[in-house]
């Protein structure tokens, strides 16, 4: 008795062979001469009149025939994919993370959805945003969000400053620089509020999500690994199709 993830292994390689023997079957009918055959005798009217040589060309290739080819390329993949679609249906398996039971008898195709779901699920906790380490958070419940205790600087403004260089004289004026001087005139005070998650729990969701999904993935081998019942439905579909076969 075969095993379903056995059948699982097959069943894509019986598709690939299928499909292509078929094509090939389908290109044969459309070759309408390959069904066409002659038979042609010449009778001259006069028995001393001139002959010619006899004509035939026989048919090549029956649509029984092909009607046969493909029902014996298909029938294969008809009975693998149903004892596959009729186990899929039974075979279940529980989901337990670090010895937990979290989900109850999953079948398997629900199981092959939750491990897609958890990949994605994975890249989006991957880019969530995580707190900026260069600055010290506490939680603010009347913000509903993460705020870092105030700091002040200085807002300067640039006030212009003359400089004498050179006394003035009989001769000549006094000689002075002008320059800019930077002057406190005031404080910022800054809070910064953030409602990106602390790295810790950020963290921890991917490592329990990371422990479910190997979880599902486990579920999922188990429930494969159950024996099957043998299926046997193209006969009956091709019998139906074409007719009984006598």
């Amino acid at each position: 008795m075969a095993k379903l993830n056995q059948i699982i292994a097959v069943v894509n390689g019986k598709k690939s062979r299928s499909q292509k023997a078929l094509t090939e079957i389908y290109k044969q009918i459309q070759k309408q001469t390959l069904f066409e055959g002659i038979s042609r005798i010449y009778q001259p009217l006069d028995e001393d009149g001139e002959t010619q040589p006899p004509e035939r060309k026989n048919v090549q290739y029956r649509a029984r025939t092909a009607m046969q080819e493909a029902r014996e390329t298909l029938a294969e993949l008809f009975d693998a994919t149903a004892t596959q679609d009729y186990a899929n249906c039974e075979a279940r398996a529980d989901v337990s993370v670090d010895g937990a039971l979290l989900l109850s008898q999953v079948p398997v195709t629900h199981l092959l959805f939750l491990e897609k779901q958890l990949t994605d699920l994975h890249t989006f906790v991957s880019a969530l945003p995580v707190l900026d380490s260069a600055d010290s958070w506490r939680w603010d419940q009347n913000a509903d969000c993460y705020v870092t205790e105030p700091t002040v600087s200085n807002r300067t403004k640039k006030v212009p400053r003359s400089h004498i260089l050179y006394e003035a004289t009989k001769e000549h004026p006094a000689q002075v620089e002008m320059y800019h001087e930077d002057v406190k005139v005031g404080e910022w005070k800054t809070v910064k509020f953030s409602s990106a998650l602390a790295a810790q729990e950020k963290n921890e969701m991917l490592q329990r999500l990371r422990r479910l999904q190997e979880a599902v993935k486990f579920a999922r081998e188990e429930a494969n690994s159950r024996d099957v019942q043998d299926v046997q439905i193209a006969n009956k579909v091709f019998d139906f199709v074409f007719g009984a076969q006598t």
